[in-house]
């Protein structure tokens, strides 16, 4: 007696089908040699000779493994549960068990099972399969190399993966679905295996994968139908992403991307939704392909009617009036049905501050609350609302902890958290959280994460988590440009958490002290005219209890006299500024959080070596600067302080000295007069001149206040919108004394040349060269316009990189009676900013200044380019 089991699988999931194979197919029915049928894309051959027709009970002999297979005999046949000795029925279920079991491991094909002999009730088996082949190595062709790595990962096609049709066939499908939500329409998949013949047991194959990805296919045309009430021109307004070709459109391209398809259909409902048609639908979309390898969308809509809002009812809200709720919601009786507008009422999750019914619960503890809204009635296209409120039991914060801070002391960050332990919920104070830790500069502020943990309703608590990741806060900056004939080169030390504590604790020198939030700086900028060293530190919390700054910086400047000759340094000509300031600042709460106020007193002494200028005739003496500084400034930017996405930052300074004029007895008037009526080409005269200019300069007098705001506006996910104002006025309290020569402003270039360092202030205006567009004295008014747009190109913890366009206006004046703050020097670039923990803050701008500058014979200045270099470790 000889019976063939001999089951074939082309896929994978065709093993399901094993299961009482031998039952289904009646034996009388087999032919007496070979009998084929098939069944569920399976091949069963059953040879028989004397079979009876109904499974007979044998007991297993000897069981045999035949085929090209590494694996052992002996766990071919235990893992298929065939062992010698079972009882088993022929035909029956067991030896579909069997064979199922050994496809479904993914590691054999080809699996025949075959009776060798029958002895009295004993049955001799014979187990015939191959091993699967093993991926060898995999070669893709049609993708960049940085491509690759993400492809195999997606698709697991690693060395060693056993290689199947149903392999194959995923690979193929999943990268055609892939390629095709990129926009590529038309790609093409081929994937070819070549078996390795070697020594090697083990089948093994080498795959080639070819990608064809084609060109993206464009959008030539999007055709509506069945819209009456909105026109063809709002709605294809309506898709952001979705746009048919157009060769004056820069900032969206006409490129079809099937996610972005998918998501402006939803978004051109919502624009019905906005105009009162709550039951429009799209029934049908299609797209058509033209001959000149483009496409064509053919959307049809179902507008239906509009409707209105009838009576709103609040059901549930003990804590709040239907007054209250009725302001914050705004919306009334008879108003055009807008169901997007009514869900950001109540509750707006495009903004996590946003002025809704459900953060102001959540902003006054009531964690769990729940705000829906349902639609009670419709009749006559009038729309009755219930707002039904679950109000819950007020949220306590229980547990608040940090993790993920390595290196700065706890703290540090507890000191910024808004969210105590025993406090009541507040979304407010969450978020707030979250972009004070983001502002402080030590954590990656994309990375900021507060995680809930432990929500208890009924006892009314909460567990609050701040992940955060550390970043280089440390900055070894270096600096470069061409300023006033030479090279200007900077080189700084920035330890933006340092420690002085732990200064001398050998331990700490990782390699610095860190931890503790200071910020401690030593800088040296230097070029064959100058240089000029200067150290600072800074504590933001003095003491320790309150959000109080100190701060404390001492400099030293020595500039060298330009011999317009040889355009060399002068080096027996030199004017010397020593400096020492102390400041503090304190976060005020009233009008409200975000404002600091900040005063300073500085001291500088400036000291004259036969150093002669055009603003005053002494050139060998010296000027005593006595200043009282003091700021308003409000600063409620968003997380990020490398690429902010919303608020504003302002800052209003005032910077004044003691009007030595009224208490000191000097007649300024008669010096004035006196100095007026001198004939400088003289001598004698001169030298007069020089002692009145040291009487007036000997204790400077002036007053000086500065504001510039920076507003951040994101116009779409990707486009920030940045527009800036700055103002400068240098002014006099005495007349007969005059504007101070120090202390001016000098508009122009990138803001980093300073060439000339008598206490000038360098206006960056791109466009146009370092200090270019004020006189060689500088201007005591300046003013300056800023618009810049720009777009994340990745804001990774790895590298945060965005591209920015600019437009840019400013002049400098001597003047009141000269200011006109519409008489401005324009210009307009590209430039890119990139942010690096290893290597800090890298930027380049090219601008185009479309005016002239004194030193220009053209009828604009042309191209400039300006760069700056940060590293940070």
């Amino acid at each position: 007696m000889k019976l063939l089991l001999n089951i074939k699988k082309e896929k994978d999931d065709l093993g399901k089908q094993v299961n009482n194979l031998a039952n289904i197919l009646p034996l009388t029915t087999f032919l007496k040699n070979c009998t084929v049928l098939f069944l569920f894309a399976i091949s069963i051959t059953i040879q028989a000779q004397n079979i009876p027709s109904s499974g007979k009970k044998y007991i297993l002999g000897d069981v045999t493994v035949q085929g090209n297979t590494s694996f052992s005999e002996q766990t071919i046949i235990t893992y298929s549960g065939l062992s010698k000795g079972k009882e088993i029925t022929i035909p029956g279920e067991d030896i579909g068990d069997a064979i199922k079991k050994l496809w479904n491991s993914k590691l054999f094909s080809d699996i025949e099972v075959y009776v060798t002999k029958i002895e009295d009730n004993v049955a001799y088996l014979e187990i015939r399969l191959s091993d699967l082949p093993q991926l060898n190595e995999l070669k893709i062709n049609g993708v960049k190399k940085g491509k690759t790595e993400g492809i195999i990962k997606d698709t697991k096609l690693t060395k060693g993966v056993k290689v199947t049709e149903n392999l194959i066939t995923t690979t193929k499908n999943f990268l055609t679905k892939k390629y095709k939500k990129e926009g590529y329409l038309n790609s093409k998949i081929h994937i070819n295996t070549i078996e390795v013949k070697d020594s090697t047991p083990t089948a093994r194959v080498n795959m080639v994968l070819n990608i064809d990805k084609g060109e993206k296919v464009k959008i030539k045309d999007i055709v509506f139908t069945g819209n009456d009430v909105l026109s063809n021109k709002m709605l294809r307004k309506s898709m952001k992403s979705t746009k048919k070709i157009n060769r004056l459109r820069i900032l969206k391209r006409s490129k079809f991307i099937d996610s972005a398809y998918q998501a402006d259909l939803g978004k051109l409902i919502e624009k019905y939704k906005e105009n009162g048609y709550r039951d429009a639908r799209i029934v049908s979309d299609s797209i058509i392909k033209n001959d000149d390898n483009t496409i064509s969308l053919k959307i049809g809509v179902l507008e239906g009617e509009q409707y209105t809002f009838g009576n709103i009812t609040f059901i549930g809200n003990t804590v709040y009036s239907n007054e209250y709720l009725n302001r914050i919601l705004r919306i009334r009786k008879g108003d055009t049905y807008n169901g997007v507008l009514l869900q950001k009422r109540i509750q707006d999750g495009s903004k996590p501050d946003a002025f809704d019914i459900a953060n102001e619960y959540q902003n006054n503890g009531y964690l769990f609350s729940s705000v829906n809204p349902v639609e009670v009635g419709a009749a006559n296209n009038v729309i009755d609302m219930e707002i039904r409120i679950s109000e819950g039991k007020p949220a306590y914060f229980n547990n608040v902890t940090v993790v993920g801070n390595d290196k700065t002391n706890d703290h540090v960050i507890y000191r910024e958290i808004r969210t105590r332990p025993g406090q009541l919920y507040s979304k407010a104070n969450v978020v707030r959280t979250v972009r004070e830790l983001g502002q402080l500069g030590f954590f990656d502020a994309q990375e900021i994460s507060p995680n809930f943990n432990n929500p208890n309703p009924n006892e009314g608590t909460i567990d609050m988590e701040y992940s955060v990741k550390e970043t280089g806060s440390s900055q070894i900056e270096l600096q470069g440009g061409y300023g006033g004939g030479g090279f200007i080169g900077t080189l700084g030390l920035s330890f933006n958490n340092f420690s002085i504590k732990d200064i001398f604790k050998k331990d700490a020198y990782k390699p610095i002290p860190m931890g503790d939030g200071q910020k401690l700086a030593l800088r040296l900028q230097a070029s064959r005219f100058y240089q000029t060293y200067s150290f600072s530190f800074s504590e933001p919390w003095l003491g320790g209890k309150r959000p109080v700054q100190f701060s404390t910086s001492i400099s030293h400047t020595k500039q060298f006299q330009y011999n317009y000759l040889t355009g060399n340094a002068d080096k027996s000509q030199s004017f010397n500024i020593t400096g020492i300031t102390f400041g503090l600042a304190k976060r005020l709460q009233v009008p409200d959080d975000f404002f600091v106020l900040s005063q300073a007193i500085g001291y500088q002494r400036y000291d004259l070596n036969n150093y002669n200028t055009n603003l005053f005739t002494f050139g060998n003496g010296f000027s005593n600067n006595l200043s009282y500084t003091v700021g308003l400034s409000r600063n409620n930017t968003s997380v990020d302080p490398i690429y902010p996405t919303g608020g504003s930052n302002f800052n209003i300074t005032a910077k004044v000295t003691l009007p030595y004029s009224l208490f000191n007895g000097v007649d300024y008037k008669a010096l004035k007069t006196e100095y007026d009526a001198l004939d400088l080409t003289n001598t004698t005269d001169y030298a007069r001149a020089s002692e009145i200019d040291q009487e007036r300069y000997k204790w400077l007098e002036f007053y000086k206040v500065k504001f510039k705001g920076d507003w951040y506006t994101q116009i779409t996910k990707d486009l920030v919108l940045r527009p800036s104002v700055e103002f400068g006025f240098l002014g006099a309290y005495n007349n007969n004394r005059g504007a101070i020569p120090f202390e001016r402003f000098f508009l122009g270039g990138d803001g980093l040349g300073t060439y000339s360092l008598d206490g000038r202030e360098a206006i960056a205006l791109r466009g146009y060269p370092n200090q270019s567009l004020s006189d060689n004295d500088g201007g005591t008014i300046y003013n300056k316009f800023s618009l810049e747009l720009r777009y994340p190109v990745t804001l990774k913890a790895s590298a945060k990189i965005y591209a920015l366009s600019f437009l840019e206006g400013g002049a400098s004046f001597n003047s009141f009676r000269d200011y006109n703050p519409f008489d401005i020097k324009r210009s307009a670039g590209l430039g890119i900013r990139i942010f690096m923990p290893a290597f800090g803050l890298l930027g380049i701008d090219f601008g185009h200044g479309f005016d002239t500058i004194p030193s220009d014979t053209g009828t604009s200045h042309g191209w400039e380019t300006h760069f700056i270099i940060g590293q940070q470790f």
